[in-house]
């Protein structure tokens, strides 16, 4: 796979950005590759600076769907494609290919937001054969990504939502979701909503380098407790762990996560899919060269030799000695901290509860399509 470097002797990643290179997307016929032909310009503080463009779209449906048995909810919507946080690990970048846009910079740099996302939504929920089942929300891109600010698609969401007594959840790194507890406090009190905030490290420095857009780790867990202040249903998501890096980190995040009001905790070991695998050991190689070897040499202990397991079930968790340490650290500290004592929700990933995929789900009996008649009411 050819790898573009982002302008002639630069492989670091432009100020604020993740990645430091832009891959070709799997689908690609032409592979391109950067040189330095010596015409240095000299400007290249100004070279450096790489601008966010979003594009507004209008999308053709809205709610997605799955039947993966290791994911606990079946529908879900993703306002925005691309994500301008530029998580280094983020398992979505790859669905830039789809657009011949790279999963690299592309993804961070080209958002495509899908403005007429809530009118969708009214339309699909009003359907006669529309079956209620909890909606998910940063499923794949983060629905409280900078573009939201200007947008208020997922706002728009959230509103029809509550307008159709519509159980969601929510998955973000972003604390900007405080500013929709108005809507989400009134629908938690119905039992409609639960919020998960990831927290991948305490380490602001490691924060900063693998998610270098996203709200600061300290910030989050301010946002968890404004969340459990409002009655909302909040939980942490220590997501992804990745070995060496910030997995030392899970009894802190999770006793941290407790004392801000969190109710429960998951965590999904980090996934490295297509395009994904190049781009985690180019900026590895960049940042910690020290210990690049061992962070991969783990990860591969840890799927099966290979840099990704895509196989169900061991692709959330991992397989092997190390991938049961890991669980039952994880699980001891939850226990310690009290948390996951209820039933968890659409961040937990686990499926034992009520032994089914939909066991997890917020209250669903509520739903109703504003005004509509029902069967029986004029006798």
């Amino acid at each position: 796979m050819a790898l573009r470097t982002l302008s002639g002797k630069h492989a670091d990643p432009r100020k604020g950005r993740g990645a430091g290179v832009n891959p070709e997307g799997r689908f690609e016929q032409v592979d391109r590759e950067s040189f330095d032909d010596g015409w240095e310009t000299g400007a290249d503080d100004e070279q450096r600076v790489l601008k966010t463009v979003v594009t507004d779209e209008l999308a053709k449906s809205i709610i997605s769907r799955n039947d993966s048995p290791d994911i606990p909810f079946t529908q879900s919507i993703n306002p925005y494609q691309g994500c301008e946080h530029g998580c280094i690990y983020c398992y979505a970048r790859p669905s830039h290919a789809y657009r011949n846009l790279s999963p690299g910079i592309d993804f961070e740099t080209r958002i495509f937001a899908k403005v007429n996302a809530p009118e969708l939504l009214r339309q699909e929920l009003s359907r006669p054969g529309y079956k209620c089942e909890l909606i998910a929300l940063g499923a794949n891109t983060d629905p409280y990504q900078p573009a939201e600010r200007s947008r208020g698609i997922t706002r728009g969401i959230l509103e029809v939502c509550a307008e159709f007594n519509q159980p969601v959840g929510i998955v973000t790194k972003n604390a900007m979701v405080e500013r929709d507890i108005d809507i989400l406090a009134p629908m938690a009190a119905k039992g409609l909503a639960e919020v998960f905030v990831s927290v991948t490290s305490l380490d602001h420095e490691l924060a900063r380098r693998m998610e270098p857009r996203c709200t600061a780790p300290a910030r989050r867990l301010q946002a968890v407790r404004a969340l459990a202040d409002a009655g909302i249903p909040a939980g942490v998501m220590v997501a992804p762990v990745v070995p060496f890096l910030n997995d030392h980190e899970i009894e802190a995040i999770v006793a941290a996560a407790a004392d801000h009001g969190a109710q429960r905790a998951g965590y999904i070991l980090m996934r490295l899919p297509y395009e994904v695998k190049t781009l985690f050991r180019e900026w590895l190689e960049r940042h910690y060269p020290l210990k690049a070897a061992h962070v991969m040499s783990r990860v591969q202990a840890m799927r099966g030799g290979r840099d990704n397991d895509p196989e169900f079930g061991s692709r959330m968790r991992g397989d092997g000695e190390f991938a049961q340490i890991l669980a039952r650290r994880f699980a001891i500290a939850c226990q310690k901290a009290g948390l996951n004592q209820a039933r968890r929700g659409v961040g937990s990933n686990d499926q034992s509860i009520n032994g089914n995929k939909n066991g997890n789900q917020r209250d669903t009996t509520q739903f109703r399509v504003p005004g509509a008649v029902k069967q029986g009411s004029l006798f």
